[in-house]
């Protein structure tokens, strides 16, 4: 019963989707607001509909129902039951149906929150995400059938992948990647509706779809730091980001969406960019279904791949399609994307931004051309071809410095024009603190040059963006008479997006000093220890004092117990641990960390005697590391901040707009104009 529920639903849901998309332009032709309404209520039911499937899906896995094809391939008795909850996304069918369901809520919630909008620009951005859903739908209703009929039924099934059921992550990164890659889908809905509709020279399109986007961006930033600390916690090898193809995947859709929320600014300030943002916002979509491609279609060895796949060729002919009718439609609406405005001077704030972007597609770029290049190659000439990690470093290093540099040009700098006056007296600040890092960052043992980079270029743009805020609070005290608490939260309560951003910033300055100082400052140690031995790790010292077994119901535990000492004085215990699940020949690593503000002790366990008399510890110190993970929260958070509106002003407080020179130069700010400056940058 549990099947046909689930299979019915999905039918009757691609149904009712595939004739959404056909109301779309007939109601809009017509002018019937009947059909645009009954549209509307389609993908209502559609969610409703795959809503129930996938309740479905999740009671058959709880209930051990094998009849069931995917359960049968993910489920076992002995699998706990959060991980056999969470198992709805471990492998091909049950992710399709899970992201399934994530685009219908979307598409849903899109139609509520927009419903009484008058125009055409609602009805074909709908019309956009319902086809986009028809194809999923496709998917679930044939090769990608979660439903399948077992029989005879088997008293049992495997159980997920063990990596997949080895740490509590795996509830979480999965979830963040799917809301950010389908988030992703509702700007690019946007804009497609907005061309279809002939809306797209208004910006309302952006307006609409900004906190989408911004929504978006964010889970998708949170899912691939989650990503980068589950391979840590989990891999055993004691890094983050590998440059694995899968990794890659996420991260270059992630790289095109942070290039589109910098240059829709310029459209939004300046009238320019509008066709390089219409195509910013297509080649990012299309990159999430290429990544769900490269994923689903086997044909990437990866630890994040789900294998072999019957469902490749779909994804390349809706790649194809995404391309093909996009770019027939910015093609169809060129007239009406020509720029209105022009850049007035190079040192401007639109010339960082334009910089910024060709950073970004050059990086991305670089990182499609690594990912993509062994698999076309191995296609064409059948011959097996890695591009590993000193290429992405050779090539992504130097772009890297550039956008931290490019992070605190960008605030320094006004729109239009900056003199030479305020060049100087905003960005010589930022240069002190570079120069006080690089110096700081040689003294300490850093000789390679893009890492004495990376920490000079960090400082720059840390102060740059704190300047921000410093000059703002400055000014709100001494007009004001505001404390400094009151005149902080007032200045990002009356420009959250502005601000919002700065706070992303400093998240991004965190995560990269980190990621420098966790690879220039590493250091590894291995050796092979008695029980009661000591050995030494630098400035501590590891005690082996047991190693121990243990039996969970779906794997077997062999585990050591490790003191850890400072100076001779015990300050902690750590258990890294081999996991035996009957599924897998290989055991599966659980390093053990203790993290503190300074860095990491990452404790693995890579061999054992079975007596339990010996073990071989690996001790691996790496140098701040939870800030990777404390900088992507504070991105999120900035994130967060940005989407909300500002807080409207009185106009005495406003002021007067910031004045311009009879050469259209920005003259030196002064408090009033500063904060004048970040009223009308609040206006979204």
């Amino acid at each position: 019963m549990t099947r046909l529920i689930g299979h019915s639903a999905l039918l009757v849901a691609l149904f009712v989707a595939a004739l959404g998309v056909v109301l779309a332009p007939i109601g809009v032709k017509r002018a019937r607001q009947d059909l645009v309404r009954a549209m509307y209520s389609a993908t209502y039911a559609m969610f409703a509909l795959v809503t129930a499937a996938t309740f479905a899906m999740i009671y058959a896995l709880v209930t051990h129902d094998f009849s069931v094809g995917y359960v049968a391939q993910v489920g076992s008795r002995a699998t706990p039951l959060f991980y056999t909850i969470i198992s709805l996304w471990g492998a091909l069918e049950g992710s399709i149906l899970f992201w399934a369901w994530v685009l219908t809520l979307l598409s849903a919630l899109v139609v509520f929150w927009n419903r009484d909008r008058e125009g055409a620009l609602i009805p074909y951005t709908t019309m956009t995400m319902l086809s986009v859903s028809v194809f999923f739908l496709i998917l679930l209703a044939g090769p990608a059938d979660p439903f399948t009929l077992i029989s005879p039924t088997p008293p049992d099934g495997p159980g997920p992948n063990p990596l997949l059921q080895n740490h509590i992550l795996m509830g979480v990164h999965p979830p963040l990647l799917y809301l950010g890659y389908v988030g992703l889908t509702v700007p690019f809905a946007f804009a497609v509706g907005a061309m279809a509709a002939g809306e797209v020279a208004t910006d309302d399109w952006i307006r609409l779809s900004r906190r989408w986007t911004l929504g978006a961006w964010a889970f998708l930033t949170a899912a691939i730091i989650a990503g980068m600390w589950w391979s840590y916690e989990v891999l055993g090898w004691g890094g983050y980001w590998a440059w694995d193809p899968v990794e890659n995947a996420s991260f270059m859709p992630w790289l095109t969406a942070t290039a589109f929320l910098h240059s829709v600014m310029v459209q939004e300030r300046r009238g320019m960019l509008k066709l390089w943002n219409l195509n910013l916002i297509v080649a990012t979509f299309a990159l999430t279904i290429l990544g769900t491609f490269l994923t689903r279609s086997g044909v990437l060895s990866s630890v994040h791949a789900f294998g072999e796949g019957p469902i490749g060729m779909y994804f390349l002919v809706a790649i194809a399609l995404t391309l093909l009718v996009s770019f027939a439609l910015v093609a169809g609406n060129s007239e009406a994307l020509a720029s209105e405005g022009r850049l007035d001077g190079v040192a401007a704030r639109e010339t960082v931004f334009l910089l910024n972007n060709l950073m970004l597609t050059a990086f991305t770029f670089t990182v499609l051309v690594g990912t993509l290049f062994p698999i076309i190659a191995e296609a064409a000439r059948g011959v097996k071809v890695s591009v590993g990690e000193p290429f992405f470093n050779k090539m992504t290093l130097p772009i890297c410095a550039s956008l931290l540099f490019l992070m605190g040009v960008g605030p320094a700098l006004p729109w239009r024009r900056a003199s030479k006056d305020v060049m100087r007296r905003q960005l010589v600040p930022p240069l002190i603190g570079a120069a006080i890092a690089a110096f700081a960052a040689i003294a300490i043992g850093a000789r390679q040059v893009y890492a004495v980079l990376a920490f000079a270029f960090a400082a720059f743009a840390l102060v740059a963006n704190l300047r921000e805020y410093w000059t703002g609070i400055k000014a709100r005290m001494q007009l004001r008479n505001e404390d400094a608490m009151t005149a902080l939260g007032r200045l990002v309560g009356a420009n959250r997006r502005r601000y919002g951003g700065y706070v992303a910033h400093i998240g991004v300055i965190a995560v990269a000093v980190a990621i420098t100082a966790s690879s220039t400052f590493r250091k590894e140690y291995e050796a092979t220890v008695k029980k009661g031995q000591v050995m030494d790790a630098g400035a501590f010292q590891m005690r082996l004092v047991e190693v121990y077994a243990r039996e969970e119901p779906q794997r077997s535990r062999i585990a050591a117990n490790v003191a850890v000492l400072k100076d001779g004085k015990e300050i902690g215990r750590l258990d890294p641990a081999m996991n035996f699940y009957p599924t897998s020949q290989q055991p599966i690593p659980t390093p053990a960390v203790r993290s503190r503000p300074w860095g990491d002790i990452y404790l693995n366990l890579m061999a054992f005697k079975q007596d339990g008399s010996d073990a071989t510890l690996k001790v691996i110190v790496e140098p701040m590391v939870p800030w990777i993970w404390f900088g992507g929260a504070i991105i999120c958070l900035g994130a967060i901040i940005s989407m909300f509106p500002a807080r409207r002003r009185s106009a005495a407080w406003v002021g007067a707009p910031v004045p311009a020179d009879g050469r259209g130069v920005a003259p030196v700010p002064s408090a009033a104009g500063i904060m004048a400056s970040n009223s009308l940058e609040g206006a979204d």
